[in-house]
């Protein structure tokens, strides 16, 4: 199946690690240009950049989601590059850091307020710059990248969680005002999947839990995530929109 993605330009958020590194390689792979960006890895950023092709198919570009100036920039520094955005992949993410157990009537309102707008506010700003391009050209795709426990919840993430349940209802509402452009927007909602952070920093027991709580039995891979992205991002999706894709399953 011819995907379409051939010279599209695809940017991707948090495109060093896991399953945004995985996504920049799967677009790299249907021919795609790619703009990834970075925070605190840039060696990596700049290897990846050199496998994938050099400057002429890739570019890396340094997006901390606290730093308003890196969120107003990234797109206009991708279009400049490449003379587009056709395709936004909303991955980054700023975790909460806080001590296990922390309540959230303890929360500190400085603290939660930053994790909205760094993993929220900063999201929909980057989404917003982009827009006019994709609708002048008329023709665009967004994914955002949010997470199970928007879904299901889980103790001490109740502000991360907050801001990403909203993705969905921003996809819905945004959904309607530029489909008729021809640009279409979902949220891809992954479970616990086998990062290489997962990996490292999980206890076993919990990764077998959450395994053992999937209908296959196991965890879902980066490459399958964004597997499932690429498609979202393509011209074989050409009405799909609005819609939460949730890649956990029902046990």
């Amino acid at each position: 199946m011819d995907l379409g993605l051939t010279d599209q330009v695809a940017l991707v958020t948090g495109g060093t690690r896991g399953i945004g590194e995985a996504t920049v390689r799967a677009f790299a792979a249907e021919g795609a240009r790619v703009a990834l960006t970075y925070t605190d890895s840039k060696d990596r950023a700049a290897a990846l950049v050199r496998e994938l092709g050099g400057p002429e198919r890739a570019l890396a570009v340094r997006y901390d989601l606290a730093h308003r100036a890196d969120v107003d920039a990234l797109v206009p520094a991708v279009e400049q590059r490449f003379g587009a955005v056709d395709v936004l992949v909303a991955n980054a993410v700023r975790r909460p850091t806080g001590p296990p157990g922390s309540c959230f009537e303890n929360l500190d309102p400085v603290v939660w307020a930053a994790l909205i707008d760094d993993n929220l506010t900063a999201t929909l700003r980057t989404v917003q710059t982009a827009l006019s391009g994709m609708r002048r050209r008329g023709h665009g795709r967004i994914v955002l990248i949010s997470s199970h426990l928007a879904a299901r919840g889980q103790e001490g993430q109740e502000v991360y969680t907050a801001a990403k349940s909203a993705l969905h209802g921003f996809a819905l509402s945004l959904a309607r005002a530029v489909g008729p452009d021809g640009v279409l927007v979902n949220v891809v909602s992954p479970g616990l999947t086998t990062t290489e952070g997962a990996l490292h920093h999980l206890p076993s027991a919990v990764l077998e839990r959450a395994a053992a709580s999937m209908p296959t039995g196991r965890l879902g891979t980066p490459e399958e995530v964004a597997r499932a992205v690429v498609f979202y991002s393509s011209a074989a999706n050409e009405n799909i929109t609005g819609e939460l894709v949730s890649l956990v399953g029902r046990g």
